[in-house]
């Protein structure tokens, strides 16, 4: 159906103009005809008046959509978890040092593995960003920063910097390749005729955590982008005659039930740690765990305040253990000793090497102390080698067992 549009605003003008009070009738080309309601013209006066009420009222329902949308989905304290220390400990060590390479949780249903990551979130210092950098550049770090931000750089430009929370970015798993890593921005195509990037969830995830729930269960093509980006740290898009290149260093955090299927060898061995948990069997912990949820659950905004105190302690605590990571050092004999470990147990490459140092330091440096000890690496270690060791079928001994006994050996322990 046609519609000669400057026939209809000419008429509509001389409508006001004569201060017509009733529905006009417009004729076109078609077969139909189309009713145009138009309100009387009131005087140029009240329309900015209206104009200012439409925008206080709009702001005013953004302002409640947000407070909303606070509520809808309230996070559940961290410090308030009951047990799962090992999970704990893993997902804390990662945040100190984001280097360790992230950590798998594998545990039965109902163990609160989605709930534990979701609430370090709360956790998450700040860091420094360019602002208004969609890839979450650092203004200082050439290496953090992306091509445009390090091209301004070199060309002397003063970068406005500001700071933000560490970003954590959910990856569902229905998620399509464009959206992971990004494709061209069709809105600035098609107005301004240009080839525009559209980030997507790994240039927001950068210097972030990216958590992958059921990532057994993720498809074999996003796995493998997983892996290249994890593998390099950066993420290159080539689309529709777009070359792109950003950093993409994220902790990758995933967790899944064994039951649902196993994970694939190569995805498995890039995240540098490794938590295995179980179903509380203690009953007074089972029933501390129902009652602080049924609490939460009633009032989630007076329980998570009876635990912000201990949230801003643990906070605070990460980021001076993240300052006081450069000094930690670990003695000759101790990594001599890790990497003899790691050759007992025939763990491919030198990944579960890197990764138990930098773990037991950042485990040091939690504690306040400059020196890695024993006790440290013992803590440590099953969680960054148990993934790392060859299946054995007829094995009647947990991985993190194993690795357990072998440290007993080689650190004359037993």
């Amino acid at each position: 159906m046609a519609l000669n549009m400057r026939t209809v605003a000419s008429n509509v003008v001389a409508q006001q103009q004569q201060g017509a009070r009733t529905p006009m009738r417009v004729s076109v080309n078609a077969k139909s005809v189309v009713t145009l309601r138009v309100a009387p013209f009131q005087g140029a006066s009240i329309a900015p008046q209206r104009a200012n009420l439409q925008v206080r009222v709009a702001a005013a329902a953004e302002v409640k959509s947000e407070k909303e949308l606070g509520q809808a989905r309230p996070i559940f304290p961290f410090t308030a978890i009951v047990g799962q220390d090992e999970m704990k400990l893993a997902l804390i060590l990662n945040v100190i040092d984001p280097k360790i390479g992230g950590v798998m949780i594998m545990g039965d249903r109902g163990t609160g593995k989605s709930t534990t990551i979701r609430a370090l979130a709360d956790l998450l210092p700040e860091m420094k960003v360019v602002a208004n950098d969609p890839f979450n550049s650092h203004p200082e770090d050439p290496e953090l920063m992306s091509e445009e931000i390090r091209n301004r750089v070199k060309a002397g430009d003063q970068l406005p910097a500001g700071t933000k929370k560490i970003p954590m970015v959910d990856l569902p798993l229905g998620a399509t390749e464009d959206r992971v890593c990004g494709t061209i921005d069709i809105e600035k195509a098609l107005t301004e005729g240009v080839k525009a990037f559209e980030p997507g969830l790994l240039a927001k995830a950068n210097r972030g955590i990216l958590y992958v729930d059921e990532v057994n269960l993720l498809d074999d093509h996003l796995v493998d982008v997983l892996l290249d980006s994890a593998a390099s740290g950066w993420n290159t898009v080539e689309r529709e005659g777009i070359s792109i290149s950003h950093p993409a260093r994220f902790i990758l955090v995933g967790s899944g039930n064994p039951e649902e299927g196993e994970l694939r060898p190569q995805l498995l061995d890039r995240f540098g740690m490794h938590a295995q948990i179980g179903t509380v069997k203690d009953p007074r912990l089972r029933v501390q765990i129902v009652s602080q949820r049924a609490t939460f659950d009633e009032n989630p905004a007076v329980f998570r305040k009876d635990y912000e105190s201990g949230q801003n302690a643990l906070t605070n605590r990460i980021v001076e253990a993240s300052k006081l990571l450069k000094q930690v050092e670990v003695s000759y004999d101790y990594r001599v000793k890790i990497s003899q470990i790691c050759s007992d147990l025939n763990v491919d490459g030198i990944r579960g090497d890197i990764v138990t140092n930098r773990a037991a330091k950042a485990l040091a440096a939690f504690e306040g102390r400059t020196e890695v000890t024993p006790e440290d690496i013992y803590r440590v270690i099953p969680l960054c080698l148990r993934h790392r060791l060859r299946k054995d079928p007829l094995a009647e001994i947990d991985d993190g067992d194993r690795v357990r006994e072998v440290f007993k050996k080689v650190f004359g322990m037993e």
